[in-house]
This record gives structure tokens, C-alpha cells and sequence, in this order.
């Protein structure tokens, strides 16, 4: 047996990596030591080894390992070469698009998941920050590529396709799959899961003044009694001042939640006990969070998955028309249903997951939370961005798409108002999803970038 014990060689638990091949400290077996090397999140051996070549490779190999890791549909991205070389040579539209919309779904849990380290290194304020403004990266990724292609409607109905299903269909999953979980107190009773009102009525007091940004574009539109192509200035006037207001607002948002008003957001039900019990658990199990990596690390693995997503999304969405041209499905369908998806697929899963373990709060705040970013944010930001490259991206969305907004929005926040929800709740929410989804099912595609063709004079 070695005579060198786990202290002479801090984070070296393998015969092969601390240079004696033959020997196992503490009597560990073979398979213990493998099972570090290729399992452990915390740790890999060899990162602190005196070789540089070990320590380099070591590190190289954690980083790999701990990415692979962090979320269960990371078995996806053996997708991506497969994807890429697909769009390459110009394989059929709907292969192309199929591959290249798996792909993505994991890049977007990487993303997430690279973004939470780089969050965990900062702070809390900045780390915050840094969060809300990556928190839909994917769906702003795809969203201007589409936009650069022309691809108005699609970017409307990802943007509103991504608000309602974080909405109804996050909210309504956890609501329902969570009050299923917890269906009963210990004496018999009908449970009620419970969340702190006060922050939901204030998010969803934004998200109606989001609705309101939209409906009043498309009032004004109808309320102009000229030819369409005279509504285009004072529509792309309008939305690109109420851009500027949103995206203000936001800033103004991010600062009374991260620095003035921060307690709000805290997660604790100061009226309820048993919340309060339970938001304290959260808050431990928040502090005993540690990075798994370094901060240089996850910066580099932030940007390359940016790249690849950006690659991906482009041959996506050069995949749409030749799909709507051969298929019943349109572009309105594909932005509103199947984009958003991509986007937040495995955010989305685990929102229901936490629901479902009694922690509210954090459901609400993926929900409700990426709901006001694309709102407030990322919308707004693609019109300035329309502007600058000469689209005309604006607020005008179809009044049906409007009407379905402020009417979800109502629906949620009569829903979320009393802090507290069930199964049944969690239903009417999801129906009223899938009624959305079907309508926009049969309705036709009509290209926004015809209805209001930006001049350039």
C-alpha cells in the first residue's frame, strides 16, 4: 500500500494521476477512485497536481465533466454536429429544423447553467444582474437572427409565444403538479401551497403594463383613418419610444428588486408561518450553493455556447418558410408554440419540479420572473435592434395576439392574487393555454413586414 496519504496530495484520490499507478491511498479501490474521477461535480482529481500537463487536463476534463452535468438533457448535444452539418449541406427543411430545435435545448440549460456560475462568483446585486439580463439569452439569440432574416412575425409570436407559456403553461404545470404533490395537510385537509402575494401582484402589475404597451399600438393602428402605409410612421414612432419607456422601466425594475426593495424578493411569506418556514429552508439550501467552477471557465463556456447557438438558430430559422410553404403549420404557430420550447425546455421542467417540492416562490419566480425580461426587456430591445439594421420590428402586434396577452394577464393575476394556489388553479391556466394554442393552430400567417414595410428615406 502507499505510504502517501490523501493530505500529501490534496484532491488526488487516483493511482494514475497522483503517479503511483499501482497504489491506492487509504486502501480505496480502483473503482472508487474512477468514480471520482468521471462522477464527482465537486472535485476532480489532478486540478491541484504540481504537473502542469496532469493539472491542465484535470481541469480541462472538470469543466467538461461538470457542463455534461448539470442538467439531465445535456444528452442532447450529441445532437449539435449532427445539426450543424445538416444545415451545412442543405438537408431537408423539416429534418433541419427538427435537429437544430433539439440541439438547441440543451445549449440552453448549458447557457443557464453557465450563467449561474458566473452569477455565483459576483455577488448577489451584480449576480442578480447578470441573471436578469441572460435569463433568455436563447430566445433573444434566435429572435435576432430571425429578425435579421425579416422574420417579423415569427419574432412577434416567439415573444408573446414565450410570455404565455411561462405564464399559462410554467404556471399552470407547476400550480397543478404541485397541488397534486401536496394534495393533503397532515390532518386530512385540503393543502393549499402559498407564495408571497405582495411580489406577484407587483410583477403582474408590470406584465399589465406590457399588455397595455401592445394594445395600445394596435388601437391606434385601427383608430388611424389613413392607408396602411401611411399608419407606418406614427406605429414605428410609437413602439420605438414605448421601447425606450419599457426597457427604463426595466432598469427602474432591476434596481427595487436587487437593491432597495431586495426583502420583497427574498422569498419569505411574512404572514404565513409555515411559508416563512419554508422560504427560511430555501435560503439555507441557497447559501450552501457553491460554484463548480472557476469564473474564467464559465465565461468561456458562456460564449462558446452563445456560438453554437447562434449557428443553430440560424439554419432554424432559415428552415421556416420552406416549412410553412409544405406543411399546414404557420409561421404565428411555429413562433408562439414551438420556439419558446426550445428556449426554456429544461428551466421550464425544473420550475414544475421545485412545485412540486414545495417551493413556490422559486416556481413563481421562473414563471413570472422570465415573463416580465421578455416583456419588458427583450422585446423592447428588439425593436431599438429592428430599428438599427432597417426592419421594422414593432409593438403592432395582430389584434388577436393582443387580446390573447391582456386576457392571460388577467387571468394570472386573478389567479395569483391571494398567494396562494392548487391543482385545480394549475388547470384553468393550462386550458386556457391550449385554447390559445389552438386558435393560433387555424389562424393564417400573415408576414407583419408586409402589413408595415419600413422606408427608408
Amino acid at each position: 500500500m502507499s505510504n502517501h496519504s490523501d493530505e500529501d496530495l490534496p484532491g488526488e484520490t487516483t493511482g494514475l494521476l497522483n503517479g503511483h499507478h499501482n497504489e491506492w491511498p487509504n486502501g480505496h479501490s480502483p473503482s472508487g477512485g474512477w468514480k471520482h474521477f468521471f462522477f464527482n461535480r465537486r472535485s476532480t482529481p489532478g486540478t491541484e497536481s504540481p504537473n502542469r500537463l496532469v493539472r491542465y487536463s484535470a481541469s480541462t476534463w472538470h469543466i467538461t465533466k461538470v457542463t455534461l452535468m448539470s442538467n439531465y438533457v445535456n444528452f442532447l448535444l450529441l445532437i449539435i454536429p449532427v445539426a450543424i452539418v445538416g444545415g451545412e449541406l442543405g438537408w431537408d427543411p423539416t429534418t433541419v429544423f427538427i435537429l437544430n430545435f433539439f440541439a438547441i435545448i440543451p445549449l440552453a440549460a448549458v447557457l443557464s447553467f453557465a450563467t449561474e456560475e458566473i452569477a455565483m462568483r459576483l455577488g448577489e446585486t451584480l449576480g442578480g444582474l447578470l441573471n436578469a439580463t441572460f435569463g433568455n439569452a436563447v430566445e433573444l439569440i434566435v429572435s435576432i437572427v430571425a429578425l435579421r432574416d425579416g422574420q417579423i412575425e415569427v419574432v412577434q409570436a416567439s415573444m408573446l409565444g414565450s410570455i404565455l407559456s411561462n405564464l399559462l403553461l410554467v404556471l399552470g404545470m407547476s400550480f397543478f403538479f404541485g397541488g397534486l404533490r401536496n394534495l393533503r395537510n397532515p390532518d386530512g385537509s385540503g393543502m393549499e401551497q402559498r407564495f408571497p402575494s405582495g411580489t406577484a401582484q407587483t410583477t403582474c402589475s408590470l406584465l399589465a403594463l406590457s399588455s397595455a404597451s401592445l394594445v395600445i399600438p394596435a388601437t391606434l393602428y385601427n383608430v388611424i383613418d389613413s392607408p396602411n402605409e401611411d399608419k407606418e410612421g406614427p406605429i414605428l414612432f410609437l413602439s420605438r419610444g414605448t421601447a425606450v419607456i419599457l426597457l427604463l422601466l426595466y432598469g427602474l425594475y432591476l434596481w427595487f428588486q436587487l437593491r432597495t426593495h431586495h426583502n420583497l424578493f427574498d422569498g419569505v411569506h411574512h404572514e404565513d408561518p409555515e411559508a416563512t418556514q419554508t422560504s427560511v429552508e430555501q435560503e439555507e439550501e441557497r447559501e450552501h450553493e457553491e460554484p463548480c467552477m472557476g469564473l474564467v471557465p464559465a465565461i468561456i463556456v458562456l460564449v462558446a455556447t452563445t456560438v453554437v447557438v447562434a449557428i443553430c438558430a440560424d439554419y432554424l430559422v432559415a428552415s421556416i418558410d420552406p416549412i410553412v410553404e409544405t406543411s399546414q403549420i404557420s409561421k404565428a404557430f411555429i413562433g408562439l408554440i414551438l420556439i419558446p420550447i426550445v428556449g426554456n425546455a429544461a428551466e421550464h421542467a425544473t420550475a414544475v419540479v421545485v412545485a412540486m417540492k414545495n417551493k413556490m416562490d422559486l416556481a413563481m419566480g421562473v414563471a413570472i420572473g422570465s415573463s416580465i425580461q421578455i416583456a419588458l426587456l427583450v422585446t423592447p430591445f428588439l425593436v431599438m435592434f429592428g430599428w438599427a439594421i432597417g426592419q421594422p420590428m414593432s409593438l403592432h402586434f395582430e389584434t388577436f395576439s393582443t387580446v390573447a396577452f391582456a386576457f392571460s394577464v388577467l387571468v394570472v393575476t386573478y389567479t395569483v392574487q391571494d398567494g396562494r394556489s392548487n391543482y385545480l388553479e394549475g388547470a384553468m391556466l393550462l386550458g386556457l393555454y391550449c385554447i390559445i394554442a389552438l386558435a393560433f393552430y387555424v389562424s393564417p400567417s400573415l408576414d407583419a413586414s408586409k402589413a408595415i414595410k419600413f422606408v427608408s428615406s
